[in-house]
């Protein structure tokens, strides 16, 4: 799947303190053995204003990174969608906006199981929902709603402090953002390496295909 620049940057465009309408915010902090050392979830209104712009900091690194090069598109087949399926527990996640910790709490575990790294790292994860404009054949904003992008952005970070997170290393974005709509059958994964990519995020975590 080819990932469209413009639709990227109409996402990395509103993700400003003023601008952005996320909802909440999650994490996990699990050290280099793959040890849950905690977790959080919180409203993002609730975060101060410096929280808000490092976290939106984090976020946008997905989208506004190279498109398809850093951030690349994959599918999901029919049998990784079944239930049990990273894919069910994602659209779980997006559905309720990151409020159920139980499954908040199986999505890190699973991370944790399988992402290979020898640093303590984060996982966050942000939710929001995009209210998308309808736009003319001039591509001029017209005014009216045309769906609500509900989503989930996903970000993993070496830690460069005790429970700071450094640049995020990878990542995602689902669902997938294509032609300015919802792509329930896609996801945008991000890799800050393009060269030396966390290929168990793909093929272990996520189980996607190009």
């Amino acid at each position: 799947m080819v990932i469209d620049r413009e639709d990227m940057l109409e996402l990395t465009r509103r993700m400003t303190v003023k601008r952005n309408s996320f909802t909440r915010i999650a994490g996990c902090y699990i050290n280099k053995y793959g040890e849950n050392e905690g977790t959080f979830n919180t409203h993002f209104l609730d975060l101060t204003l410096k929280e808000k712009e490092e976290n939106l900091k984090l976020a946008k690194t997905v989208p506004f990174s190279g498109t398809n090069t850093n951030l690349k598109g994959y599918g999901f087949l029919k049998q990784n969608k079944a239930n049990g399926s990273m894919w069910q527990l994602l659209m779980g996640i997006k559905t309720c906006g990151l409020k159920n910790d139980a499954l908040m709490e199986v999505f890190y575990d699973f991370v944790a199981q399988q992402y290979k790294t020898d640093k303590d790292y984060a996982v966050f994860v942000f939710h929001d929902c995009y209210d998308v404009p309808v736009k003319a054949a001039d591509k001029e904003r017209l005014g009216e709603s045309e769906e609500v992008y509900d989503y989930i952005i996903c970000v993993i970070c070496p830690l460069a402090g005790d429970f700071e997170p450094g640049e995020p290393e990878c990542g995602f974005l689902f669902p997938a953002f294509t032609g300015r709509s919802s792509d329930i059958n896609h996801i945008a994964v991000f890799n800050s390496d393009a060269e030396n990519p966390h290929v168990e995020l793909v093929d272990n975590i996520l189980k996607c295909s190009p």
